[in-house]
C-alpha cells in the first residue's frame, strides 16, 4: 500500500495507483466460502455436476470474488500519511462479468475515481476496481469501491 499526502489525491484522480499479486481460487477456497455463506449451489461445490454445466468445472461465488477486495487493497490502494484508520463505507456498483472456474488466478486493478474530504480529517475515497482473470479476456468483476479514512 502506497502512503500519499491528503493534499496529493486530487492529483490521483483517474489515476491507477495499484495492481495486487494474483491469489490462485483452488476448490477448498470456494468449498470455505460456501460453509460461511451457507451459499452450496452445485455449480460452486459439486465438481461432478459442474462438468456438465457450460462452465465444464465448478466456479467461484461472486461474493467470493467480490470478497477478495480487501485482500486486494492492502497491496493496490492508497494510505493517506497519518491514517488512524480507515472504513469499508459501501459500493456505488458492482458488476460481476466474467465467472471465475476453479484454479484461475485473480487480481485486482485500483484507479481513484474521487477523493473528497468530508469534514476536516475524514476523507471519502472512491476506488474503480477491476477483478482481472490470469488470461482472461474480460474482468470477473468491476466495481466502485468506496472507503472512508481517517487522519
Amino acid at each position: 500500500m502506497k502512503t500519499v499526502k491528503a493534499s496529493e489525491l486530487s492529483g490521483l484522480i483517474g489515476q491507477e495507483v495499484g495492481v495486487s499479486d494474483w491469489i490462485t481460487i483452488n476448490q477448498d477456497r470456494i468449498n470455505v466460502f460456501a460453509d460461511v455463506t451457507e451459499d452450496h449451489q452445485f455449480i460452486h461445490v459439486d465438481e461432478d455436476k459442474a462438468k456438465f454445466t457450460p462452465f465444464g468445472t465448478t466456479i467461484a461465488h461472486g461474493f467470493l470474488t467480490l470478497s477478495l477486495l480487501s485482500k486486494f487493497s492492502e497491496q493496490a490502494s492508497i494510505a493517506l500519511e497519518g491514517v488512524k484508520m480507515g472504513m469499508n463505507y459501501g459500493f456505488e456498483k458492482v458488476r460481476f462479468l466474467s465467472p471465475v472456474p476453479v484454479g484461475s488466478k485473480v487480481r485486482g486493478r485500483f484507479t481513484v475515481k474521487d477523493a473528497v474530504e468530508k469534514r476536516p480529517g475524514q476523507f471519502l475515497i472512491t476506488y474503480e476496481v477491476s477483478v482481472e482473470i490470469d488470461g482472461g479476456n474480460k474482468p470477473a468483476l468491476i466495481a466502485d469501491w468506496l472507503g472512508m479514512q481517517f487522519t
